[in-house]
């Protein structure tokens, strides 16, 4: 599971996250952590109701086509997997995956996916590594998914020519979970409410859980400016959120707010 040494300041993000998370109750159970990405109760619940229909949107408009074109198991990469519920489920499909993340911690970095490991002890592996800087070989994957985790990048160009390196050619990069804006603006907006509400959520992490420049988020033209010269054509899945998220632009019109994001899935066939 070990892969190569992080910088100091990914270092201190790293643990200061995982001590975030388990602030927040991020810790779940056995039970729970099999039940992901349908999550039917508690204070996370209504969270994974959103990425459940991603996850969904996802298996049927792109790794079950992938897998019928391909005619035989994928080899997966999941880039910012967490504690790996989404290879678990992949697994359970008869494929194989790669769980890979910066966090090792048990909370629900890659140290909790015990769980997963017992239920598909064949399926997965994981592997702790930045996704800017993969400790893999060219083209040995099938798929690689960013699975809320691309907004975490630090230069998503590079990001994306590395995630290219690793997967064959015409094999899939795919975007789960990140938050996506028709308008710069609203996401320079969020970005800023986040910094300025950082002392309040975070405390004493602030500081440090602030400090690297991720992008935050994604537009249309910031990820086909980032993809120039990779050869990458994206196109978007519109998912079907529950009623509620959906309502969400028409409340922030109505309280005079900056729109919100979208987190649909986004798709681009490697060259």
């Amino acid at each position: 599971m070990t892969g190569p040494p992080l910088s100091a300041e990914r270092a201190r993000f790293r643990a200061e996250y995982g001590a975030h998370r388990a602030a927040e109750g991020r810790t779940t159970s056995r039970e729970e952590l099999l039940a992901l990405p349908y999550l039917g109760s508690g204070p996370l619940a209504r969270q994974w109701q959103v990425r459940a229909r991603s996850f969904d949107t996802f298996l049927g408009r792109v790794l079950g086509p992938l897998a019928a074109e391909a005619g035989r198991p994928l080899q997966l990469l999941d880039l910012g997997a967490g504690n790996g519920w989404l290879c678990y489920r992949v697994a359970l499909a008869g494929h194989r995956a790669v769980a890979l993340d910066l966090r090792s911690d048990g909370i629900d970095g890659l140290g909790a996916a015990g769980p997963f490991l017992e239920a598909v002890p064949t399926g997965v592996r994981r592997v702790v590594a930045s996704f800017d800087a993969l400790p893999l070989d060219r083209a040995g994957f099938d798929l690689g998914v960013f699975n809320a985790a691309l907004h975490y990048a630090l230069d998503l160009a590079a990001v994306l020519h590395e995630a290219c390196r690793v997967i064959r050619p015409r094999g899939r990069l795919v975007i789960l979970d990140s938050p996506f804006y028709t308008r710069a603006a609203d996401g320079e907006a969020m970005v800023a409410e986040k910094h300025r509400a950082a002392p309040e959520r975070f405390g004493a992490r602030a500081d440090v859980l602030m400090a690297l420049p991720f992008v935050e988020y994604l537009t249309r033209q910031r990820l086909e400016l980032a993809s120039a010269g990779l050869g990458l054509a994206w196109h978007r899945h519109r998912v079907r959120y529950p009623l509620w998220y959906e309502a969400r632009p028409l409340m922030s019109w109505l309280r005079g707010h900056r729109r919100p994001s979208r987190f649909d899935v986004w798709e681009t066939r490697t060259p």
